[in-house]
């Protein structure tokens, strides 16, 4: 069977059809004083996304940002044509992935025409550790990083310098290695609300853990699992804060009838936003379970010390309790003034987007008769 254009309008959604044009202002020692680019987009028939102008016309405006560059302009134009709908997030958020590779190329064009090692005029223009919190100049704000750290270990890696020794004389052979470096900073984990909504809806996320007097526990959050094993790396952050072992930890999801309200999972949002919220709401149980410790342990709850999966007396710790008898005390032996059960609920909105970086480095041979070539590391 051929799919038939209905078929394909219906079925099918698309990104990547983006055209970018732009020109850095350069210092003749090699530093970036300016950038300027437009974008085209072809949106197809129509955007997929739901509310597409809260996304700051796809976060195209995210490049650039892991380089000290003063000042930037950009601009931006949507077309529609008889595509299928565009703008859809496959293997990394929309547009930002076109936002780095043009980044990229310009860089090593600049490095390039200004007869630069790329690797030195990276270097050079990357943000600098002490000039963290930083803000980019489409105005972002990147709350940390070790960028110069990062490209050296990657350098390192490689084996940077050595290769261009190794280059130079394999050139004398009638070889051709080259060597490219590319970085990226990206922004991730979809919230906040000031500046993020889906339809009026805020980008936050929400949790509920309520452990049983087994001493097991439920853990309901409102990401969904799309195969990234959420049911183990949510019972873990559990695990990581109350000591129960994640085999005893059911976690729920997918259920809009069963389970609190979420955002959903896409932006690599799912452990940055809902992970938070699920360690938030698993302190607030071990703040409860304190309280049942001390009353267990006949001490004031001043006095209780908390290591993973117990409570014990200050300076006595070999006289203690664990979190599943905390448990069993929140349905049968809890201290007058103090609710029954032993669960809680949080919602997180995250203060900004996460802003991950990374360096990329490969090494090729090129034959210079055919144009084939082939990675060498």
């Amino acid at each position: 069977v051929i799919e038939d254009k209905t078929g394909n309008l219906i079925s099918t959604h698309y990104a990547r059809d983006i055209y970018y044009k732009g020109e850095l202002a350069l210092r003749k020692d090699g530093k970036i004083l300016g950038v300027r680019f437009h974008c085209d987009s072809d949106n197809g028939s129509s955007f997929s996304g739901a509310q597409p102008t809260k996304f700051k016309i796809g976060l195209i405006h995210s490049a650039f940002s892991a380089y000290d560059i003063p000042f930037g302009y950009m601009t931006a134009q949507g077309h529609y044509t008889n595509k299928a709908p565009g703008g859809v997030a496959y293997r990394c958020s929309f547009r930002v992935t076109e936002a780095m590779f043009f980044q990229e190329r310009a860089i090593q064009a600049a490095a390039y025409d200004l007869g630069m090692d790329q690797a030195a005029f990276r270097r050079l223009n990357l943000v600098k550790d002490h000039q963290f919190p930083f803000r980019t100049p489409y105005g972002f704000l990147l709350d940390s990083g070790q960028y110069e750290k990062c490209l050296d270990v990657g350098l390192d890696a490689i084996g940077y310098d050595e290769f261009l020794r190794e280059k130079e004389a394999a050139r004398a052979q009638g070889r051709r290695l080259g060597i490219g470096i590319s970085t990226m900073t990206e922004p991730l984990g979809a919230g906040n609300s000031r500046e993020y909504d889906i339809l009026g809806i805020k980008m936050f996320d929400a949790a509920e853990l309520r452990v049983h007097p087994s001493g097991k526990a439920i853990l309901k959050i409102g990401a969904q699992t799309q195969g990234q094993g959420h049911e183990t790396t949510f019972a873990q952050i559990v695990t990581h804060e109350l000591g129960i072992p994640a085999a005893d930890i059911l976690v729920q999801h997918g259920d809009t009838d069963n389970t609190p309200f979420g955002m959903g999972t896409y932006a690599s949002r799912s452990t940055p936003v809902a992970g938070a919220a699920t360690a938030m709401v698993a302190r607030k149980v071990r703040a409860k379970a304190r309280k049942l410790a001390a009353h267990l342990l006949e001490v004031s709850e001043e006095d209780i010390e908390w290591e993973l999966g117990r409570f014990y007396v200050r300076g006595a710790p070999n006289n203690g309790v664990s979190i599943q008898e905390c448990a069993m005390a929140a349905y049968g032996n809890m201290p007058d003034g103090l609710e029954p059960g032993l669960e809680n609920n949080a919602y997180y909105d995250p203060p900004n987007m996460t802003w991950p970086f990374a360096a990329y480095i490969v090494t090729v041979e090129v034959d210079p008769e055919t144009g084939v070539w082939d990675v060498l590391r």
